[in-house]
């Protein structure tokens, strides 16, 4: 698992000062960014090599609201991996209390960029990717 703190500002919220529901989807990025980085696998290197990641199926449950100014604890594991994908779970806590505010997962595919078309998981990544 790795975890990653973000301030909640003003751009992230709503007319309430209540986060925007979408952007809990962006922190899943950064969770998968830096997940990925620990693991030291570099996304520029991948597109490089003509792969992409998309996300092709994303959920998100909501469970209490985050505010403008909390700090929130972004934690991502990688849950599953097949042939050409790869599950990342997300837990979503205000650091203060560490009350958890929403939880889900997405499901990255490997995908030729010139094809368009999903890959294989390249055997030097794949070697990589734990789960837990």
């Amino acid at each position: 698992m790795h975890k990653i703190e973000h301030r909640i500002i003003y751009g992230d919220t709503d007319a309430g000062q209540v986060v925007y529901y979408a952007n809990y989807f962006r922190w899943f990025e950064a969770g998968r960014r830096e997940i990925f980085r620990n693991l030291k696998i570099n996304y520029a290197d991948l597109d490089r090599k003509g792969i992409i990641t998309p996300v092709v199926e994303a959920h998100c449950n909501y469970f209490h609201p985050a505010r403008y100014d909390d700090i929130v604890v972004i934690e991502t594991r990688i849950s599953d991996v097949k042939e050409k994908s790869v599950r990342f779970d997300y837990n979503i806590f205000r650091k203060k209390g560490r009350k958890l505010i929403a939880s889900g997962y997405t499901v990255n595919v490997f995908v030729n960029k010139k094809k368009m078309k999903s890959t294989k998981i390249p055997d030097n990544l794949r070697i990589n990717l734990k789960i837990g």
